[in-house]
């Protein structure tokens, strides 16, 4: 093999630049999101745990409005992950067959 020709206008000593596809750079970014996703869904449906309990005298939050953030919560994270499948379907893998026209 014979060594790879210098560039004259570039430099000795430069690496040349990392460039990522678009395509695969947002693939791996959706794939970040989609692991972050369960550890951002436990820190919201564990901030009921701060909230002070509800006393005889009215103050605090009541039990009932926990339930229903734990709830909200919930289906917004299904309703995200629901999203995430669909955006990862839509961009497609250099591997996949499916991608390749013809």
């Amino acid at each position: 093999m014979s060594a790879p020709e210098a560039d004259p206008k570039r430099p000795a000593g430069t690496r040349p630049s990392v460039f990522l596809e678009r395509q695969s750079y947002r693939r791996r970014r959706l794939a970040d999101a989609a692991r972050l996703l369960p550890f951002v869904g436990a820190a919201l449906i564990l901030i009921p745990v701060l909230w002070p309990n509800a006393d005889s005298e009215g103050n605090g939050v009541p039990l009932s409005s926990a339930i229903l953030y734990i709830f909200a919560c919930w289906a917004v994270l299904i309703l995200v992950s629901f999203l995430f499948g669909f955006a990862a379907r839509g961009i497609s893998s250099p591997d996949d067959p499916r991608s390749e026209s013809d």
